[in-house]
């Protein structure tokens, strides 16, 4: 009989190979040799990223992806074992299949550029999910369907599926989403419609802000991101309201939205949207409602991206697991993310729960927010700043 657990993440998992970089003056070129230090081999994915993240932070937590037989399969489940070996209970191995890796291009003070071979992620499917151990769990999250093919095809149905099955069982349900490849299969695909029909099943759905432009406001996205310094340089707390408010009304009763170096924004449904929200429901749900809140980044020297958005949810899911307030959820979320980007790889910067709250409590500068806007100069405290839709405000 499987072991009960907090928390059950699923969907993609991959081996990432993090070559180390330390010229500033990278660039691809034909014909070119380039030297590079060690490579870093660690897991990716939310699956890996978020999962052993919240089993750093002390959350009882269970590994559900799908890998082959072959050495980077193998390579996935050992690391994932050697951080605890209850974690991979809910793990899938295919023979004959191709287990997923990425070559992550890391450079120093740039963002990150990746080499990604989806591999049995694309066959992944409703069937792969143990519902047995997600029925006695507290939270079940699910991430990256646009790099799990057979997920979002067909308008989504095998998505839907799964949310269905798990919420049937009581669990509380997180979805969050990675960029769809333009070029790509999941480039293809409505993402409006799959969403519309996926998010009334979802509790909580913390996408980047540029995720969620790209697949529910594609115009917006091009307007925004049309140069190289992408849509983060463009964030006005108006457009954060405007999504907010257009993400609730989808269904989650917890909408955020990450947004870089910029922080993160989050926004909540109505006292009465509650009583859905499953076994991970915060005790008392009026501190929960109707809430507009914008959490500023912690100040960091930055070795990696990758993983960051992985870690900040994971910051914040685990805090909403022990009970905590939305404005200390927010900030322990920023807190994981700003931890996770002072290392390379996905886990090493992180610290455990107790360690990550006593560096926030010790007086760790926060960045500003940069931007002014009406109805937004009210601050809570430890600096987050409440939004002209808080009702706490």
């Amino acid at each position: 009989m499987q072991e009960s657990c907090d928390a059950v993440v699923a969907g993609h998992i991959c081996l990432d190979i993090i070559p180390s970089i330390t010229s500033n003056g990278f660039c691809f070129s034909p014909g070119r040799l380039l030297e590079i230090g060690p490579a870093i081999l660690s897991t990716g994915g939310p699956v890996s990223n978020t999962g052993l993240a919240l089993h750093k932070l002390g959350i009882s937590t269970r590994l559900m992806g799908k890998v082959g037989t072959d050495s980077f399969g193998r390579s996935i489940l050992r690391i994932i074992t050697g951080f605890g070996a209850d974690l991979a209970q809910g793990m899938i191995e295919v023979p004959g299949e191709t287990s997923s890796y990425s070559i992550i291009i890391n450079p120093p003070d740039a963002d990150r550029m990746f080499l990604h071979c989806p591999g049995c992620n694309d066959t992944f499917g409703a069937e792969d999910v143990d519902y047995r151990m997600t029925a006695g769990a507290r939270l079940f999250h699910f991430g990256y369907p646009p790099l799990l093919k057979r997920v979002i095809e067909n308008g989504g149905a095998e998505l839907v599926e799964i949310l269905l099955r798990a919420k049937s069982g009581g669990v509380t349900t997180s979805l969050d989403l990675c960029m769809p490849d333009p070029k790509g299969f999941s480039g293809s695909v409505d993402w409006r419609k799959i969403l519309r029909t996926a998010l009334p099943h979802v509790d909580i759905f913390l996408p980047s802000l540029e995720e969620t432009l790209i697949t529910l406001y594609p115009e917006k996205y091009r307007q925004l991101c049309s140069g190289e310094s992408g849509s983060a340089s463009a964030v006005t707390p108006q457009l954060l309201s405007s999504i907010g408010a257009d993400l609730i009304a989808m269904g989650p009763v917890i909408a955020g939205l990450k947004l870089g170096n910029r922080g993160l924004y989050l926004r909540t449904g109505n006292h009465s949207a509650w009583g859905k929200a499953g076994r991970a429901c915060p005790e008392n749900p009026a501190l929960w409602s109707n809430r507009e809140l914008w959490s500023p980044c912690f100040q960091v020297r930055v070795a990696g991206t990758t993983g960051a958005g992985d870690a900040t949810i994971a910051g914040f899911l685990a805090a909403l697991l022990k009970g905590c307030p939305p404005e200390e959820c927010i900030t322990m979320a920023c807190a994981v993310g700003a931890c996770n980007v002072e290392a390379a790889d996905a886990l090493g910067g992180l610290l455990d729960w107790d360690a990550t709250r006593a560096r926030v409590a010790g007086g760790w500068p926060r960045s500003g927010f940069g931007v002014e806007a009406d109805g937004w100069g009210r601050f809570s405290a430890g600096g987050i700043r409440l939004g002209p839709f808080d009702q706490q405000a």
